[in-house]
């Protein structure tokens, strides 16, 4: 009967166990008064915000529960008397949080793996990154001592600093492959240039199957997509679009013995200060094969501004835009994050050569066309 007993017993924990479709969110609130609000927040597909619960703090402490989910997914938190936030992942699991009321960059959740990886993880990036504001300072006393050794000293040291924090970046990938983390650090370090575009593929297939299936991650190759196929050697990608006129205009339409695909803005004064030497490379050799269609990067509802800076600036080729500012679906097609931004094509569309300006440009055409 005892046996009986105990294994009856254990049998109605399993099933608690396993039957639990719930998890808490119990929270620890330093310094917060009686009354005060803890808003929580759900990341969506787009990573969008959306507000999906109000916690009052009572006694220092909030809790809540909250339906398990196999999706992967990212929240956050923002309490009363503060405009940052602080971020979690829901894992099924109950996670205890710690916030400050007089530092929300202290606070911190803890208690599954994903979570306290991140905690790990941001406790080492803080190291560096104080390491780093603290050679800043050596750097501007030694430059303005005129401690040239130091200087070199410390900019080597600056530079063993900056491969720590991808070195930890990385590792943090290489061992969490199942936290959604990884996949936005991916993104990130993709964003900063501080990996390839192979890197990053090579670190997007290393994450678990659950991972790789989240929107972020289609995002990412998407962005890995666009990179390789703007990349030198690579085919340009093909678009068409309006041009001033309303008509539509391709890219295979322009394809001289030479291109160059020119993104700029009325509004953007470097590339106003560019275009006379654009101009004049263009007058030199559009005759012996060059053309040049240029992408605007105007906003909505100011055609006028883009048509009058054509005008303006004898911008005599081929342009078209969407007029979606950076929004524009060719920029994003071409990842260009900045202009000017230029890119050099062969007669068959095939990328040549990138962001040529100035007397460069002018070298350049001229090695291919005099």
């Amino acid at each position: 009967m005892k046996f009986i007993y105990t294994l009856c017993s254990l049998i109605f924990l399993v099933s608690c166990t396993d039957n639990s479709t719930t998890y808490k969110l119990q929270g620890a609130a330093v310094g917060y008064p009686d009354g005060a609000r803890v808003y929580v927040y759900q990341l969506d597909a787009n990573s969008q915000p959306k507000p999906i619960d109000t916690l009052i703090i009572q006694n220092a402490k909030f809790s809540a529960e909250y339906p398990k989910t196999e999706t992967a997914g990212m929240n956050y938190i923002k309490p009363d008397y503060t405009q940052k936030t602080l971020f979690y992942f829901p894992e099924n699991s109950d996670l205890k949080v710690t916030i400050y009321k007089d530092s929300i960059d202290a606070s911190f959740v803890k208690g599954s793996p994903q979570n306290d990886s991140f905690y790990a993880f941001q406790n080492a990036l803080n190291t560096v990154t104080l390491n780093r504001n603290e050679r800043v300072k050596e750097f501007n006393i030694a430059r303005k001592a005129g401690d040239l050794d130091k200087v070199k000293q410390l900019q080597q040291l600056n530079r063993l600093d900056i491969n720590k924090e991808k070195n930890t970046k990385l590792d943090f990938i290489a061992n969490n492959p199942n936290a959604l983390y990884s996949a936005m650090l991916i993104s990130e370090m993709l964003q900063k240039r501080e990996i390839t575009a192979d890197q990053a593929l090579g670190a997007v297939n290393s994450l678990s199957p659950k991972i790789s299936q989240s929107p972020q991650v289609a995002k990412i190759k998407t962005s890995i997509t666009a990179l390789t196929k703007a990349s030198v050697g690579g085919e340009a990608p093909k678009f068409s679009a309006p041009n001033p006129e309303g008509k539509i205009v391709s890219l295979d339409d322009t394809l001289g013995k030479y291109t160059i695909v020119d993104f700029w803005a009325s509004w953007c004064k470097p590339c106003r200060v560019e275009n006379p030497n654009v101009v004049a490379v263009y007058e030199k050799y559009h005759d012996k094969g060059l053309n040049i269609i240029s992408i605007s990067l105007d906003r909505p509802g100011q055609k006028d501004r883009w048509i009058k800076a054509i005008k303006d600036d004898n911008m005599n080729w081929h342009h078209v835009s969407n007029l979606q500012f950076w929004k524009e679906p060719i920029a994003q097609q071409y990842n260009v994050r900045s202009i000017p931004a230029t890119f050099l094509l062969d007669e068959n569309g095939k990328i040549i050569g990138k962001n040529l300006r100035g007397s460069a440009l002018g070298n350049k055409i001229a090695s291919l066309l005099d």
